[in-house]
């Protein structure tokens, strides 16, 4: 059997990206193992019909964990049908049983079923790792709620939010995320038995004035496989189910790019608020060894890019499912269908190490509230101004003024900001208030609305989902 070291090319997420346990969910020898299991749960249920002895079925039990890959890539070199190659190879570990295995089955039969576990072993682990990052973005919201900063539309400074309202936004998405991902699992079905194009006429001949029905013994099979069938099917399993599984899983992507893209935008030294845990020894540059890269950001947006365009391939592989079947998704479905579930695991895996190691620069917030902040709070010092029996035309007249260069000053000449004092000096204001009301009115730190509120809501709504109680 041929051994691939690194002087092959190897698929990243063969070793780089991706965890243990979800490669060995998409590995070959994960697949087989599955198939035999397939094929032990066929001859148990054929054996209730009494079509094969209960000693062949143990035969088949005995040797179901024996996977000879190397003998089953010798055989397929030979016949060019991985799955017969399987069936040879273990025919050959098995004396007693080894005539009956894959009796009135298909290939896909085997193969859809098998692939349909995978997709639940593999939704299940997704759903596992966003829940743990979601617990982590809620305890984050909780702590942030009240921490004030500048909110940005457009990339343009704006009005204050809190950090914690921030995160929200991004824990409602994944939120979302992990409904949908619940849904979709519980609506994964396999093929069931139903034969070479889904009428279940092999089975319904081998059964004919037995025990069983065909229906009986695929519901038989699928019991002890843990999955339901599809109603109807073809050769093959609907494809459309693994189109909506992927869309699902993009959508996470979605969630976690946009996490990422914003970090990055916030760590850029030009406002300095968050950046992503930096090692001890971490290398940021070969070139330049002070730079502090948010690497783990990058490499999420580079990946959920990669997942984003996965669905359209599966969308192919469901809408050219012609008559029957064809074979024209087979190949694709081996990379297609691993690199979504490997990418959205890797994903979720760097989130969570961003998120629980998370650095927040206070004073870097405090920074962007001290230069921009008074220019979102003269919004409040209009109002009060017009209760207390002032112009409103003519005072934000006078804002927009004193704005205009104070905006000057604090973008193109690097000056602190002089909104505030110059409006505390503002005739047209002191007629109306004293100068201390007028600087507390321009101080944007409680300007927040109701966005502290909002933030623990969400993370309240996050451990309900999740069946946690608050720290």
């Amino acid at each position: 059997m041929k051994t691939y070291t690194h002087n092959d090319y190897l698929s990243p997420l063969t070793w780089r990206y991706g965890s243990e346990p979800m490669r060995t969910l998409w590995s070959e020898g994960h697949k087989r193992r599955l198939w035999r299991r397939i094929w032990v749960a066929l001859a148990s249920a054929q054996a209730k019909a009494g079509l094969v002895t209960q000693a062949q079925v143990d035969d088949l039990k005995a040797n179901q964990d024996k996977i000879d890959l190397e003998r089953a890539h010798e055989i397929e070199a030979e016949i060019r049908h991985d799955l017969m190659a399987e069936v040879r190879t273990f025919a050959e570990q098995c004396t007693v049983g080894g005539g009956i295995i894959h009796l009135g089955a298909t290939s896909m039969d085997v193969q859809d079923n098998a692939d349909a576990l995978r997709l639940v072993q593999a939704t299940d682990l997704i759903i596992e790792r966003l829940r743990e990052t979601l617990a982590s973005f809620a305890d984050q919201i909780d702590a942030q709620a009240d921490t004030p900063t500048m909110a940005f539309t457009h990339l343009q400074p704006a009005e204050p939010t809190t950090l914690g309202y921030r995160l929200a936004q991004y824990g409602q998405d994944l939120l979302m995320d992990l409904e949908d991902l619940i849904h979709q699992r519980d609506l994964l079905r396999g093929k069931g038995f139903k034969g070479a194009t889904g009428t279940s006429a092999s089975y319904t001949q081998l059964l004919q004035g037995g025990p069983l029905e065909a229906k009986d013994l695929e519901a038989h099979i699928m019991s002890e496989l843990g999955i339901k069938p599809m109603l109807v099917a073809t050769q093959v399993c609907p494809r459309k189910q693994e189109f909506r599984l992927l869309s699902a899983l993009a959508s996470l992507g979605q969630s976690l790019y946009r996490f990422a893209f914003d970090l990055r935008i916030l760590q850029s030294p030009v406002l300095g608020e968050w950046a992503e845990p930096f090692g001890k020894r971490q290398v940021g540059s070969s070139a330049m060894p002070f730079k502090r890269n948010p690497i783990d950001a990058e490499n999420i947006d580079s990946m959920t890019r990669h997942l984003a365009a996965l669905p359209r391939v599966a969308w192919d592989n469901a809408a050219h499912s012609l008559l029957e079947r064809t074979l024209d998704d087979s190949a694709n479905r081996r990379s297609v269908l691993p690199e979504a579930f490997l990418i959205a695991d890797e994903s979720l895996r760097r989130t969570k190490r961003i998120i629980d190691g998370l650095r927040i620069n206070p004073q870097a917030s405090q920074s962007l509230m001290d230069r921009y902040g008074p220019f979102a709070a003269t919004e409040r010092l209009l109002m009060e101004g017009v209760k207390r029996g002032g112009d409103r035309q003519h005072l934000h007249e006078v804002i927009r003024e004193h704005a205009l260069v104070a905006w000057a000053d604090t973008t193109t000449k690097g000056k602190p900001n002089p909104l505030v004092d110059r409006l505390c000096a503002e005739q047209a204001f002191l007629a109306l208030a004293g100068a201390d009301d007028i600087r507390q009115w321009l101080d944007a730190s409680d300007y927040v609305g109701d966005a502290p509120e909002r933030a623990r809501a969400l993370g309240a709504a996050i451990r309900q989902s999740l069946g946690t109680s608050t720290r």
